[in-house]
Formats: C-alpha cells, sequence, structure tokens
C-alpha cells in the first residue's frame, strides 16, 4: 500500500540520545532517518561498515571525520556524501542546540 509521510513529522526527542528508525529496506538497501542532537561518535570509535553508505543533513549540522583521508566536513542542510564500504569514519560533533536530521541510505 502506498502511504505518504513526511520526514520531519514525529521527530524523536535526541536529547538524551540518537535515534535511528529505519524507513524501509530491501535484501540490499536501508534507508533510515536519523535524527542526532549534540551526539558525537564515542572516543576512538569509528564505522567500518559492510555496506555503501549515502548520507544527507536535512537540518542541523554535523562535522563528519574520514580516516582515510584526513579530512573533516562540515554538513549544513543540503550538503550529502557518500562513503564506500569498509572507509572508516566517525561524527565528530552535532549540533547542541537543534535536531540534526540525516537521511542515510546502506547500499550494496
Amino acid at each position: 500500500m502506498t502511504e505518504q509521510k513526511n520526514i520531519f513529522a514525529g521527530l524523536p526527542d535526541a536529547r538524551s540520545g540518537e535515534v535511528t528508525d529505519v524507513l524501509t529496506e530491501s535484501r540490499n538497501t536501508r534507508i533510515e532517518r536519523i535524527v542526532s542532537r549534540g551526539q558525537a561518535s564515542a572516543p576512538g570509535f569509528w564505522y567500518d561498515q559492510e555496506q555503501h553508505e549515502w548520507v544527507v543533513v536535512l537540518r542541523g549540522r554535523a562535522r563528519l571525520r574520514i580516516e582515510r583521508d584526513e579530512t573533516e566536513l562540515l554538513l549544513r542542510p543540503g550538503d550529502y556524501v557518500n562513503i564506500p564500504a569498509h572507509v572508516r569514519h566517525r561524527v565528530e560533533w552535532t549540533d547542541p542546540d537543534q535536531d540534526t536530521v540525516w537521511l542515510a541510505v546502506h547500499y550494496t
């Protein structure tokens, strides 16, 4: 059944922890809405994922660090990045004063 929804409707309170909602998934793809407010990756933690990840910031701001390039990216609304599988990365910072809403697509 086709159902219209809004990505900003019913945003969870992320002040005490980042919240990830799976919007849809198939065998090779998962699409998530992530809501952050002041969260960052734990010290020394790096994501090292089996799938590629394309992620866009829809609202708020965040900083990502990409290990192999020694790059830090400041993402604002509309900014996106494609992270190939097994490229280690981490969230350095998300805006503590407003929700950061991400749309993440994990795919093979």
